[in-house]
């Protein structure tokens, strides 16, 4: 054996196989508790909608919980499979791009439907200032539990990788808040929703670089 076999034999001789499940599970472990934290958060320090058991009969409610899962849900698995060094986001922009145009084509039946002068309720609500940064604030949580997740991957591009998982948690962190806010309009839902889940994407994408590097 030469000296580089034996130099070679020596680095690989304490390595041992990872389960196959390691990251799946690592990805659990970072994102349940971090979404139980910002669920916490929200029923300490705002509480569900009063309305409750009324509006989970009415379809507005669960199109605005369904756009924000589903944009969670579509993140979570494109930041999967970035968290590899030959990974790539899956076709995650086309789907975004596809959620956000249902989601949009609902909004605009809303406001063709209803009588012009709810139009200001429909598209602003009473909360379009603060709906987007308390979104922002449950939405933290979720981001920080992603990137302890990815501390333990290989992603390529952190840049694109942090952006996108700063969408998934923007959405999961929507998702929480939707459960107090008592904004029926999906005009107000695309625009200051989508606004909230962008912001934490753009904090994904400045700190990617940086949080994420291996």
């Amino acid at each position: 054996m030469t000296e580089t076999d034996d130099i070679i034999e020596r680095l690989v001789s304490d390595l041992k196989a990872v389960p196959r499940q390691a990251l799946r599970r690592r990805f659990a472990l970072g994102i349940v508790p971090a979404l139980s934290v910002s669920l916490l958060l929200m029923l300490i320090g705002l509480g569900l909608r009063i309305d409750m058991p009324d509006v989970l009969m009415l379809p507005v409610f669960w199109i605005k919980s369904a756009y924000n899962a589903l944009i969670a849900m579509a993140g979570i698995v494109a930041v999967y499979r970035l968290s590899r060094p030959d990974g790539s986001e899956g076709g995650f922009f086309g789907l975004l791009a596809l959620i956000f145009a249902a989601m949009a084509a609902v909004a605009a039946t809303q406001l063709m439907t209803a009588p012009v002068e709810t139009y200001s309720v429909l598209i602003l609500g009473s909360s379009a200032l603060h709906c987007p940064l308390l979104i922002f604030g449950f939405a933290l949580p979720v981001y920080a539990g992603i990137v302890w997740a990815l501390r333990r991957a290989a992603p390529s591009d952190l840049q694109l990788t942090g952006f996108v998982a700063g969408i998934a948690a923007g959405a999961a962190g929507a998702w929480v808040y939707s459960w107090f806010c008592t904004e029926n309009g999906m005009p107000f839902v695309l625009i200051w929703y989508t606004l909230g889940i962008l912001i934490t994407g753009v904090l994904g994408a400045l700190t990617g670089p940086r949080l994420l590097r291996w």
